[in-house]
């Protein structure tokens, strides 16, 4: 990590305060720029990361602007107004000296469809991470010497471009392709794109008039194979074996503006990403590789945010699929979204005994010690981005769950910065993606063509406390009559997140849910 000493400006007096200001080349970017500034702070000691590198909810202090058409020659200035985490403000930055870094966020004006002009970060197939985004700028940490008090500026430069993605190649086993959904593009007023990454059973160039059932495994945005087969691996060798039911695994490609998946619905926010993954990408995969195409030959499974959107796609389009298993599923019932209840809690980070504030944990160990709070969670991505724009996990859940706000960006579900909720924001989501509300509301119809294909796997100990509405749920189904709900739901005693069976044990069961489902005379040629 190569360092340098900061240049010391003399004061002016419109800006008579400690500050950075924070510039770009026009060798690095030759246009205006509309996105946010960064600069992050490290201790001098700690090398072995960049200070940005270092920045998360418990990290080293980062803080944030927003800028509007940027040019060269022009400074981008984070004073006392800059939002920071975890340290609020720069005059509460200790005197003394620091690393310093800058980073330019860079973001792309949508006209939507809809009818409203935002700016978003555009992915670059990166999976919405501004920290490694290509064409996102940043500097070389600097060493500096800050004093709160100084009626200076510190000048530092984001003269260096992150380069594009390398996409892993194809080999006979893993195969990838990338398209422009016409769907998403329409609606977003940019092009945007979807993919896949499958993973081919053995014999499958071998035997060219073979038909596969399709296993879709949903996740965060990764083009890395599913199911880690690999060259020389043990799930490679399992994917191999003549016991192995030859079946296509597929992971899709779907990032968001707001995030690194767009949780694969419709939605106010994100626009119809259900139907583009549906309607575009799963036909052009099943067309691709041969798949059956059938309901009774499409399953789904997913971890995390991939087991709440393999449940949800289940739910929502149960004629399109032939059974779930769900692992670790997001909130599934948001009576506990995580451990909040949005429809009857006041405050999301906070519970009120009297004398006194109780804080809300985020993420606990299997053994009870706690690895963040809530508040310090929900203000990191304050200070990453503001309306609903960090990439991060609460704000993704805005712009999935939530309505649009007057300002054309996600309506919140409790303010950022003290955690009130909104109570009615939280009843459209209950109405929209509450899965739990979703199918009791409707068993009478939703039943008969879901009740066997519903299977959930969490860890009691989730770490971020995801059992409490799996739970919710679990109740429901037990009691569940016309029909008689008859998956399996397990709970792993001491169990973190993201817990869950393998997938060499899950695949003999989709597998036999297949052939229990599969019409008389309906192809079977991936027996062999």
């Amino acid at each position: 990590m190569r360092l340098a000493l900061a240049l010391l400006l003399a004061p002016s007096a419109a800006l008579a305060q400690a500050r950075f200001e924070v510039s770009v080349p026009a060798a690095a970017h030759a246009g205006p720029i509309t996105g946010r500034v960064y600069v992050a702070v490290s201790r001098v000691r700690d090398t072995s990361r960049t200070p940005i590198a270092q920045t998360g909810e418990t990290g080293a202090p980062l803080f944030g602007v927003n800028v509007s058409e940027l040019g060269p020659g022009r400074v981008a200035i984070l004073d006392g107004t800059a939002v920071g985490h975890p340290v609020r403000r720069l005059q509460e930055l200790p005197a003394g000296e620091y690393l310093v870094q800058p980073f330019v966020n860079v973001y792309t004006r949508f006209a939507r469809a809809d009818g409203n002009v935002v700016w978003l970060h555009m992915d670059q197939w990166e999976g919405q991470d501004w920290k490694r985004s290509p064409g996102n700028l940043y500097g070389d940490p600097v060493r500096v010497r800050w004093d709160p008090r100084a009626r200076t500026a510190i000048r530092l430069v984001a003269g260096k471009v992150i380069p594009p993605i390398t996409v892993p190649a194809d080999d006979e086993r893993v195969r990838r392709f990338k398209m422009k959904s016409e769907i998403l593009s329409r609606w977003w007023g940019q092009p945007i794109y979807l993919g896949a990454t499958v993973v081919v059973p053995k014999g499958f160039d071998a035997h060219p008039d073979a038909r596969y059932p399709v296993v879709y495994s949903h996740g965060h945005f990764s083009l890395a194979a599913p199911g880690r087969v690999g060259r020389d691996t043990a799930a490679t060798r399992w994917w191999d074996a003549e016991g192995t039911p030859r079946m296509l695994l597929v992971t899709l490609q779907h990032p968001s503006p707001y995030y690194d998946d767009s949780y694969g619905v419709n939605s106010a926010n994100n626009g119809p990403y259900g139907d583009a993954i549906t309607k575009e990408l799963m036909p052009e995969v099943e067309r691709r590789f041969r798949a059956i195409g059938q309901p009774w030959a499409r399953l789904l499974t997913g971890g995390s945010t991939g087991g709440w959107i393999s449940l949800a796609h289940q739910v929502l389009y149960p004629d399109l699929y032939g059974g779930v298993w769900s692992l670790c599923p997001d909130a599934v019932d948001f009576r506990f979204h995580q451990i909040v209840n949005v429809y009857a809690d006041t405050n999301a980070y906070w519970l009120n005994r009297g004398w006194t504030r109780v804080e809300r944990p985020a993420q606990r160990r299997p053994d009870g010690n706690i690895v963040t709070m809530m508040k310090d969670e929900n203000w990191y991505e304050l200070a990453v981005g503001d309306r609903s724009r960090s990439g991060g996990q609460w704000d993704i859940w805005e712009a999935t769950y939530g309505p649009i706000g007057t300002d054309g960006y996600p309506k919140r579900i409790w303010d950022k910065r003290t955690g009130v909720i909104d109570h009615a924001v939280a009843s459209y989501w209950k109405e929209h993606y509450d899965l739990r509300h979703l199918l009791e509301s409707t068993w009478a119809t939703l039943g008969p063509k879901v009740a066997d294909k519903l299977n959930v796997y969490i860890g009691e100990d989730d770490s971020y406390y995801l059992d409490d509405g799996a739970h919710l749920l679990h109740d429901f189904l037990k009691g569940a009559t016309n029909p008689r709900w008859t998956g399996e739901f397990v709970f792993q005693p001491q169990a973190p997140h993201c817990w869950g069976p393998p997938l060499r044990e899950l695949l003999p069961k989709m597998a036999a849910q297949v052939v229990k489902n599969a019409p008389a005379g309906a192809d079977s040629s991936w027996k062999y």
